[in-house]
């Protein structure tokens, strides 16, 4: 079963990207919000990945590029009526993050708005991840508990935060720093994440 993937993006469709690892690619379905965080074609791109298999459709992969959002997709599936193509509907609306602070305040709208996914479905997903470690430190707690907030200050967090204070704005921020956790890996400090991030917007 293959759990990560590194390689050069060779080709970004609408639905997948085509990622060349040592001369074989792999097709790797992909959420609208992931697709449109890799890097361009040509650049080196670090996808951790769900491998599924079905009998009609042979092997299948799910690339995602943080490991939350693939815990977050698998949970995600393992409630009933929650297929792919709904689970990536909602990690494209709401990031692990987001998607355990909507179960916490049990916000069925903001959880609706993913493609598939009806507002039945909704409190369903909200019932049964409640109180679910959704990602590393975050807990959708029940309605009586706070929000839940990642476990601490992350580098890459604060590698947005010191790029916004340069007069970046958020959004191009995130994206490049996004592209420096690929290049560096999640383990990078954040002084690593600042400097490869500048590059990334000096290109």
């Amino acid at each position: 079963m293959i759990g990560r993937l590194r390689g050069v993006v060779a080709e970004v469709a609408e639905e997948d990207a085509l990622i060349d690892v040592g001369g074989v690619g792999y097709v790797v379905r992909c959420g609208a919000r992931t697709l449109g965080r890799l890097p361009a074609p040509g650049d080196e791109a670090l996808l951790h990945v769900e491998t599924q298999w079905s009998e009609a459709q042979g092997p299948r992969l799910y690339g995602f590029l943080t490991r939350d959002e693939r815990r977050a997709f698998v949970m995600l599936q393992a409630i009933q009526g929650v297929g792919p193509k709904a689970a990536l509907g909602v990690l494209d609306v709401l990031s692990p993050v987001e998607l355990a602070a909507a179960v916490a305040r049990e916000d069925r709208a903001a959880v609706a708005r993913a493609n598939g996914v009806g507002p039945k479905l909704a409190l369903r997903i909200i019932v049964e991840l409640k109180d679910k470690s959704i990602g590393d430190g975050l807990v959708a707690a029940g309605p009586a508990g706070v929000a839940p907030q990642p476990a601490g200050p992350t580098a890459a967090g604060e590698a947005v935060a010191a790029l916004m204070g340069l007069g970046v704005a958020e959004v191009a921020a995130r994206r490049v720093v996004d592209q420096a956790l690929i290049r560096l890996g999640d383990g990078a400090a954040e002084t690593a994440l600042i400097k490869a991030a500048l590059q990334e917007l000096g290109r």
